[in-house]
């Protein structure tokens, strides 16, 4: 039988999953990595550690299964690798998206000329999220690394791109348009790197990789037994688009996994911002753009591997829904996970968490509680930002995916606190599902966007139960605990 395989490198883990032809998982493998954290908001992984747990996992399922027709890739956005051209390896770690260790260049950098290009131009915000202060800081702080640079010695590229390099032994050096738009460095609309941005950073366009469709080809390995074509490749909250089949214009979707990405398809309209999302590519397929707008959390899941790992009051992930329904009801808890400040509509680096609320009689159940309720909040922030840019209500059904969606608590306070249904489909790994279809349909085993579309189905779906007064109430202490916590108004 053929199979698929697609690639699934995320933040904390590396992961290969093989679909067959009918687009269903049979093998997975999953290895996680180390995370480093040298100074405070500073976060790298070893690209080393990216690369190896990749292929590891790779070889562990296409052993599984045998034959192998093609190969898509997802991975972790923003997140920045440079590397010698010739010997193949990173000058430094890799700086995560996460990391905020430019964030005094970034305010540096607000306010003037330079913002309104950023964000006309590629559809973003300046802000250390993105992956273009990270190659500046790369470039000014690794000794020797900006002459080699202008010698044309190095290449940068986003986690694909440095897959896409090992898994070709160094003969393609490419991303797609998805993972590109998250650079600050890529003009959207013209479908280009744009030399103004990368001259005023300092970036020499040598390094930057050739931009390709989402279903491109990206060259082929012989790493994992015959010859394989890369046939897919997009970023993961994209590629979660596409595995929830959300290809018509309004359709929405939420992703849960460390963060929270909420992504809503505007078609062939780059639709402008003006309530600090970002404009950005969904997808780009036989060279036609299709455009969202993105909302982006920083923190979801990883709240929940707060309250495991740094409190100690879960033993296992699982445990905060159940935990979470045993809190006191006349108790209010609100937390800010501001743990890296917040992202959208908010954009503040600088802010950090804060719980509101507390009583002597607060407890692990009111932390669990407030934790899963933190990621339906931000949901909401995000929502709404999107209907005053629309100009309309969003009006629909908001399908999740991700580890976190998994949990019947916070899914159904989604949908209580947003008032929209909540679609959860029966396979939550969306985002690798996404990648396999873009290779898939691109050999010709998978059927097209539309028969693709026609076939989805929710497994759960999750209606609101919350009275619109209460609801309303809720929120608005929400809004007052953000507003506390923010550095700026």
């Amino acid at each position: 039988m053929t199979h698929i395989l697609a690639l699934d490198q995320g933040t904390t883990s590396s992961r290969a999953i093989a679909f067959d032809g009918e687009m269903r998982p049979v093998a997975s493998a999953q290895r996680e990595f180390d995370q480093h954290f040298p100074r405070s908001g500073w976060v790298e992984h070893e690209p080393e550690d990216i690369w190896d747990t990749t292929l590891a996992t790779a070889r562990e399922v296409a052993q599984d299964v045998g034959g192998i027709a093609a190969i898509g890739i997802t991975n972790q956005r923003e997140t920045v690798v440079v590397w010698d051209r010739e010997t193949g390896k990173a000058i430094h770690r890799a700086i995560v998206w996460q990391d905020r260790r430019t964030s005094d260049l970034c305010h540096d950098l607000r306010g003037g000329d330079f913002e309104e290009l950023v964000r006309t131009r590629t559809g973003l915000l300046v802000d250390p999220y993105f992956s273009s202060t990270k190659v500046k800081w790369l470039l000014d702080e690794v000794e020797g690394a900006r002459a080699a640079a202008e010698a044309g010695r190095l290449a940068f590229g986003t986690v694909d791109t440095f897959l896409i390099w090992r898994l070709t032994e160094g003969r393609v050096h490419a991303t797609d348009a998805t993972n590109a738009a998250r650079t600050m460095l890529y003009d959207i609309h013209k479908g280009a790197w744009d030399a103004d941005i990368c001259e005023a950073l300092g970036i020499p366009m040598s390094m930057l990789p050739d931009v390709r469709d989402s279903d491109g080809d990206f060259g082929e390995t012989t790493l994992l037994g015959g010859t394989i074509p890369i046939r897919g490749v997009a970023g993961d909250q994209q590629a979660a688009t596409i595995g929830q089949a959300c290809f018509t214009p309004g359709m929405i979707k939420s992703t849960y996994g460390t963060g929270c990405f909420a992504l809503l398809n505007t078609g062939e309209t780059a639709v402008a911002s003006e309530n600090r999302l970002l404009t950005t590519i969904a997808y780009q397929m036989g060279g036609q753009v299709t455009y969202a707008l993105e909302g982006s959390i920083f923190v979801a899941g990883a709240v929940v591997q707060w309250l495991r790992d740094g409190l100690g009051i879960l033993g296992q992930a699982s445990d905060a829904g159940p935990l979470a329904r045993k809190a006191d009801p006349g108790q209010d808890v609100i937390l800010v996970p501001a743990f890296t400040g917040l992202g959208a509509p908010y954009w503040d680096a600088e802010c950090r968490g804060a719980v509101y609320g507390l009583t002597r009689n607060s407890g692990p159940a009111e932390f669990a509680k407030a934790a899963l309720e933190s990621v339906g909040f931000q949901t909401r922030d995000l929502l709404d930002a999107m209907e005053a840019d629309m100009g309309k209500p969003i009006e629909g059904v908001l399908r999740v995916d991700g580890g976190m969606s998994a949990s019947r608590f916070a899914m159904q306070f989604l949908a209580d606190i947003t008032g929209a249904p909540v679609d959860r489909p029966p396979v939550l790994e969306t985002t690798a599902m996404g990648a396999a279809w873009l290779a898939g349909q691109a050999i010709g085993i998978y059927p097209d966007a539309e028969t693709f579309a026609s076939g989805w189905s929710a497994e759960m779906r999750f209606d609101p139960k919350m009275d619109p007064d209460l609801r309303a109430d809720r929120y608005a202490a929400w809004k007052d605990a953000v507003r506390r916590t923010l550095t700026r108004g």
